[in-house]
């Protein structure tokens, strides 16, 4: 059977730990020998901490440095970036009125940034988050908004000619989860905690893709273990005993044996199949 030919994939999230959810496409493409580059937004400064011994608000930064470069070489990838603006903290906090962070950055400035991380990238695919951010977290929404004026301008050599040479991309894609992928998680965290449960406040109708919107589902299950690596290494965010620990081992694979992306450049055709490859 033939390799499929390698590729250049850009992948552009907001925190470190953001990667996780399709850390299986990042490592099935750095094992078939595409060149994966992964960026991050932030360094998730604002995060929770769910272990005072392994950081503070003032090293938090820092620490999640750390487990963004160890997930990454978990995951198989040898080329990432930072694009140094600072964590916003969630909607409604005071973190988003920082000067520093993606939102509050002029968009001119913002867009230049990542026009030359594009340009000097020259990926085929880039992917980053939904227009929601996935459950409207503003650094996601930010990455969203710079990600599409970036794609729009990379390809004009008379736009910030400063950042490197034109490059146009051939495709942009959206890391999603479909709605059926939430009503399992809500119903078996119902089953496991009836009263409560993390995902009752979780608005699907605004967050969650209908899965006839899906337009590419990629199978990792040879590559779960290495997602399940990179997901391991975000100590600071994810306790030992975090919630979905608690789930079924069994339920667990199968839940994370799939990746779901939304092609949102160049607008897919109607009746387009479903795809099992980020290229197409």
């Amino acid at each position: 059977m033939t390799s499929p030919a390698p590729i250049t994939v850009l992948t552009i999230v907001a925190h470190p730990d953001d990667e996780v959810l399709i850390g299986g496409t990042l490592a099935k493409y750095a094992a078939e020998g595409s060149r994966v580059v992964l960026a991050w937004v932030t360094r998730g400064e604002l995060g929770e901490i769910s272990d005072p011994v392994l950081g503070t608000p003032e090293t938090l930064g820092e620490v999640r440095e750390g487990e963004a470069r160890a997930a990454a070489a978990a995951l198989g990838l040898t080329e990432i970036r930072f694009l140094d603006f600072r964590d916003s903290g969630m909607a409604g906090t005071e973190g988003n009125a920082d000067p520093r962070t993606l939102p509050q950055t002029d968009p001119a400035e913002a867009t230049r940034r990542f026009v030359t991380l594009l340009r000097e990238v020259r990926p085929e695919v880039i992917i980053t988050h939904d227009p929601t951010g996935g459950y409207g977290h503003p650094d996601h929404i930010g990455a969203n908004r710079a990600t599409l004026a970036a794609l729009a301008a990379a390809g004009d050599a008379s736009q910030f000619p400063d950042a490197g040479p034109a490059w146009q991309p051939s495709r942009l894609l959206y890391m999603v989860q479909p709605r059926s992928f939430f009503e399992r998680t809500r119903e078996m965290a119902r089953q496991l905690q009836p009263d409560a449960t993390p995902f009752e406040g979780f608005d699907i109708d605004r967050y969650a893709i209908k899965d006839e919107d899906i337009t590419i589902v990629i199978d990792v299950v040879p590559y779960l273990d290495a997602k399940n690596a990179g997901f391991k290494v975000h100590r600071t965010q994810f306790a030992e005993d975090n919630f979905f620990a608690r789930f079924p081992q069994d339920f667990m694979r199968d839940l994370m044996s799939r990746e779901y992306f939304a092609q949102a450049w160049p607008e897919p055709t109607p009746g387009q199949p479903q795809a099992t490859r980020l290229e197409g």
